[in-house]
């Protein structure tokens, strides 16, 4: 079974799948026995020093292409809107991914434009559809996540945020994801006027992987989360040297020799 065809059949049950923003943390995440993988836009953005939305997406390319090599485990990448706006740029974007060895990839309805930030319905509906057309085309399976961006960009409208995804499903997306959704009661709304799987974002304390499957969710990921976590733990770590000069952080590191070991491969 080839990777793409794995990774679609993980979405017959429930599952979390991380994102690693480097492959160091991508090899520790498939010790720990995940069994699919996600890049994050965001933490491989903030890893080389810059914001979200600012990586090139060539340069995102070649991380995916690193991040595939790294683990045995189905990758699936977050590539934001792509090679670019149009309808043929979303279908670039999915020869592309493929040839880089991802068994999946994300396209989201944000344009990148402050001042009209979701494309219209329309031409969001056509870039997915060209998308779709563009995966079922390839010699390997290949899942194709159909993103809302609706709530990370200040317009919480649950209505229409399910319209697209029903669109999006229509078109030909394998899963469907409106990230930013944090009242479990829309999470439930939007699994049940879909078909196909849903992916959440674990974006809040109060979800749980039990609740989640409740509600009919078939996929969490993380998103930044776990470069978040990276960054707040360092920032901790230098505030207690520079205010208090202690180094009580260190009682929690890991020890070297085990991470030495997941590099190494030998998990155990």
């Amino acid at each position: 079974m080839d990777k793409g065809a794995a990774f679609r059949e993980l979405h017959d049950s429930v599952f979390v799948m991380p994102n690693p923003a480097d492959i160091g943390t991508a090899k520790l995440l498939a010790a720990c026995g995940f069994k699919a993988l996600a890049t994050t836009s965001a933490g491989y953005a903030w890893a080389r020093g810059l914001n979200d939305g600012d990586v090139g997406f060539e340069a995102m390319i070649q991380h995916c292409r690193e991040m595939v090599a790294a683990t045995d485990l189905p990758l699936s990448a977050d590539l934001e809107k792509g090679k670019g706006n149009s309808a043929d740029s979303a279908a670039e974007t999915v020869f592309a991914a493929e040839a880089a060895g991802l068994a999946g990839c994300s396209l989201e309805d944000h344009s990148g434009d402050p001042a009209n930030p979701i494309y219209d319905f329309d031409h969001a509906v056509e870039r997915i559809a060209a998308a779709a057309e563009a995966a079922r085309s390839l010699k390997h399976d290949f899942v194709l996540t159909a993103r809302s961006e609706n709530f990370l960009w200040s317009r919480p409208n649950a209505d229409d945020t399910i319209r697209r995804l029903q669109a999006f499903e229509q078109a030909g997306a394998d899963v469907l994801f409106a990230p930013g959704v944090s009242d479990i009661g829309v999470i439930r709304e939007i699994c049940k006027a879909v078909t196909r799987p849903v992916n959440v974002l674990a974006g809040s304390p109060h979800f749980t992987v039990e609740a989640l499957a409740e509600a009919g969710v078939k996929r969490i990921s993380l998103g930044p989360r776990l470069s978040n976590l990276a960054f707040g733990a360092i920032e901790r770590a230098a505030r207690e040297i520079l205010d208090s000069g202690k180094f009580g952080f260190t009682a929690e590191i890991m020890p070297s020799a085990r991470i030495s070991q997941i590099m190494a491969g030998k998990s155990k």
